[in-house]
């Protein structure tokens, strides 16, 4: 007999390893499905998924958010979280495509690690119903480890998974998932609790500022977000260097129409300065520079240009209440 195939969700996350293992457990084929996002908290390829799959021995596809994804965090129908986490249309957008692929290579079902009432915006039993729907499966989702507490699925009523076999797990203590990953010998699950930069407020304060004054976002924008201290002068953008790594990050990534700037003689950063080149902008840009550098006092001759440092002007060192106001959202780096 063909033996019945499905796609899992999965991230990386204990939750996610666990409910893999339960399918597989019941002689199902499984192909592992990652939707790679840049607001992944974890730092390993595909949000730790590339080596949960190999644990697992099971074969994954990875495939990007793009600009579509952008699109709807800019303006999630079903609203953000606590700060700018769509966590509700999040998930209906990676369950059209896993929906999209498990058509592709014939998966009968698609299963996720979601516990019933873990994550409060979109776990509780009205979310997971409304999320189904909108992603166009529903009844089609099987969520092994609180199955029992969730109306029958169709691959449930068709027979082609063991409801005895599933768990019954709800709530955000993590004892019961402890245990079970003990009782199937997994020990290695680097990202256990997931993570998304979207949730964090201080990113969540860089996001609104790109979102308010930039049309059109692209995933280069996205990137530029994790490194640097982040400045709002007007329609200007200016994103100061913490350290080398970061200096040679944005000296990369600078486009041709933007300034960069740097200390002639002294250890400083590299800055970078987005929008209108007027006067008052640069100077205010090469003063970010001066304040970052290890000139803490008096008047500082700073070098900019767009290709090459060609051109120079002299600023005074701002005092830190100065700072403070064109720090994107106040944030304290």
């Amino acid at each position: 007999m063909t033996r019945v195939k499905a796609i899992g969700l999965l991230s990386g996350g204990l939750d996610s390893i666990l409910a893999t293992e339960m399918i597989l457990k019941q002689g199902i084929e499984v192909t592992a499905f990652n939707v790679r996002s840049p607001f992944c908290l974890c730092k390993k390829d595909g949000c730790a998924a590339v080596d949960a799959a190999k644990q697992l021995n099971v074969p994954l596809k990875v495939v990007a958010a793009g600009n579509d994804y952008l699109r709807m965090l800019r303006n999630p129908k079903h609203g953000y979280g606590r700060n700018m986490n769509p966590c509700i249309d999040c998930r209906i957008f990676l369950m059209k495509r896993a929906k999209k692929y498990a058509k592709e290579i014939g998966a009968a079902f698609i299963f996720t690690g979601e516990v019933l009432d873990e994550r409060p915006m979109s776990q509780h039993y009205q979310a997971m119903r409304l999320i189904e729907k909108e992603a166009g499966l529903n009844g089609k989702v099987l969520r092994p480890l609180s199955a029992r507490l969730l109306p029958e699925t169709d691959v449930e009523k068709k027979g082609l998974v063991n409801r005895s076999m599933l768990m019954d797990i709800r709530g955000r203590s993590r004892k019961p998932q402890f245990k079970l990953a003990t009782e199937y010998g997994i020990k290695d699950y680097p990202c256990p609790a997931g993570g998304c930069l979207l949730t964090c407020e201080e990113y969540a304060k860089k996001i609104r500022d790109l979102f308010t004054y930039k049309k059109r976002v692209s995933m280069g924008d996205i990137a530029l977000l994790r490194v640097g201290r982040h400045f709002r002068a007007g329609k200007n953008k200016i994103v100061v260097g913490r350290n080398e790594a970061e200096n040679k990050l944005l000296t990369a990534r600078k486009t041709q129409s933007e300034y960069y700037f740097e200390l002639p003689e002294i250890v400083g950063p590299i800055t970078i300065l987005q929008g209108p080149k007027t006067k008052n902008a640069i100077e205010t840009a090469a003063k970010l520079t001066a304040y970052y550098s290890d000139a803490k006092t008096g008047e500082v001759k700073v070098n900019f240009g767009r290709e090459t440092l060609n051109k120079s002007v002299t600023v005074s060192v701002p005092d830190d209440a100065d700072v403070e106001k064109l720090r994107v959202g106040n944030i304290k780096n």
